[in-house]
């Protein structure tokens, strides 16, 4: 089995003021504790920026990274995000990680609120996503698309918008799916040849309902405990 960590299982995250952010020698330690030979980069400045000075760091724990959280808006038809994903995937490229895990920011800080996407604004998102997998094969990545809370791509419809207009693999996140309204088990089950790579989570169903409901925001949701450890949550863990 391909089985990595990642920081934010630690609760290692990019978004400002989301709580205290543990030293990355306590979390690189646990996971070489718990057997784990390789992890994602986690956000930007956890690790070094330098391939090597990061694979060097890494090697010295036992691990290896395997991909890494590339948040980019694609929406935007006045913002190229090509330069960015390009710089990514050569950094990629450079320190043998291999999947690019992309996500289709708002350009905001949070995950709390997101704008309306018109159809101007999917048309300028999929064809970014066909530029990015062009430019993939120059460096050899493996490109993948995460839905994701509070981003462009959160619901159901968005989830079959990028799947029926694009080539783009899936990131398989089953928490985030499951709270933005998708059974991550039934969509593996049709498009299972889209899927690269699975972040594996489980959530409290009713807390994700309550999100989706607007009672609560995403944030106040994680707080109140909507992560829950994998088999106590409500998504179907041994059938995916």
């Amino acid at each position: 089995m391909k089985t990595a960590g990642a920081p934010i299982s630690w609760g290692v995250c990019e978004v400002p003021g989301w709580g205290r952010q543990l030293d990355r020698s306590q979390v690189l330690a646990e996971m070489r504790e718990l057997g784990l030979t390789a992890t994602e980069l986690g956000p930007q400045g956890f690790l070094p920026p330098s391939p090597s000075r990061c694979r060097s760091l890494l090697d010295g724990y036992g691990l290896r990274a395997v991909g890494g959280f590339v948040p980019v808006v694609l929406h935007d038809p006045h913002h190229d995000p090509l330069p960015e994903v390009r710089a990514a995937m050569r950094a990629f490229r450079d320190g043998d990680v291999e999947v690019v895990v992309l996500a289709a920011s708002t350009g905001g800080e949070s995950y709390d609120a997101r704008p309306a996407l018109a159809a101007s604004g999917w048309k300028t998102l999929l064809t970014n996503l066909r530029r990015i997998l062009k430019n993939a094969k120059e460096f050899g990545r493996t490109v993948t698309l995460h839905p994701h809370v509070g981003t462009m791509v959160e619901n159901p419809e968005e989830v079959d918008r990028v799947l029926d207009g694009s080539a783009v693999p899936l990131c398989l996140d089953t928490g985030h799916l499951l709270i933005g309204g998708t059974d991550p088990a039934e969509l593996v089950t049709r498009a299972a040849g889209r899927v690269a790579h699975v972040h594996l989570k489980d959530v409290d169903a009713a807390l994700a309902e309550r999100v989706r409901a607007g009672e609560l925001s995403y944030t106040e949701a994680v707080k109140a405990g909507i992560y829950r450890p994998l088999g106590r949550g409500d998504v179907d863990v041994p059938g995916i």
